[in-house]
């Protein structure tokens, strides 16, 4: 398998941890979708990372996109490290764990490319509204979690990974939100997430 992606898109690290928890071999291409010679769209028509290579000659067939779908595929593929129940109500809070943790990282990446823009094109309104999401959403991971080892309970999963992934990126990006203090089970969660070699091995490079 071929994974396409980047050092420093979360979405990319949740799969790369996915892959290292599940010990299934890949090789890593990396791609910057926003170069004139970036490839990956000609596998993913979106133009986006991860993309995930199964057979190079079959689109659709052959590559997946969207790290939700590519963390799905993975974990049928090898018994080692379940990481998502297979049907019922715990599947679907796994999935809600995940969608809240990557609304997350949504409303923290469209504030970089916000950012980007000429200074006198910038939305602070935008902004502060992307904010609001993020800051919600981690009022919210904190009372879901409330004193439990991972995010459902005993036992660790994409749900904790995904969250991981959506803390690791405010870190890396927005040093200014402190998301420790008013969160001490979300810190807790982190430093534990941060010690498993999938995480450490990881971490994207220093931002620049």
């Amino acid at each position: 398998m071929k994974l396409i992606g980047s050092l420093t898109s979360p979405y990319v690290r949740k799969v790369r941890i996915v892959l290292a928890e599940k010990k299934l071999d890949y090789q890593l291409s990396l791609d910057n979708v926003w170069s004139p010679d970036s490839t990956v769209q000609s596998y993913n028509p979106l133009g986006k990372v991860p993309c995930l290579l199964v057979d190079e000659s079959a689109l659709l067939d052959g590559a997946l996109f969207d790290s939700r779908v590519i963390v799905e595929y993975l974990d049928t593929m090898s018994p080692v490290s379940r990481l998502i129940p297979q049907s019922g109500r715990e599947r679907a809070t796994v999935k809600c764990w995940e969608a809240l943790s990557d609304g997350v990282l949504d409303a923290a990446v469209t504030i970089v490319k916000e950012k980007q823009r000429p200074a006198e094109q910038i939305s602070e309104e935008w902004i502060a509204r992307q904010l609001g999401k993020i800051q919600a959403s981690l009022k919210a991971m904190s009372e879901a979690l409330q004193d439990q080892n991972f995010c459902t309970g005993i036992n660790y999963s994409l749900a904790d990974i995904a969250v991981g992934c959506a803390l690791g990126y405010l870190d890396f990006r927005f040093g200014e939100i402190d998301w420790r203090s008013p969160y001490p089970n979300l810190e807790r969660l982190h430093k534990k997430l941060s010690a498993r070699a999938s995480f450490a091995d990881t971490l994207p490079p220093v931002a620049s």
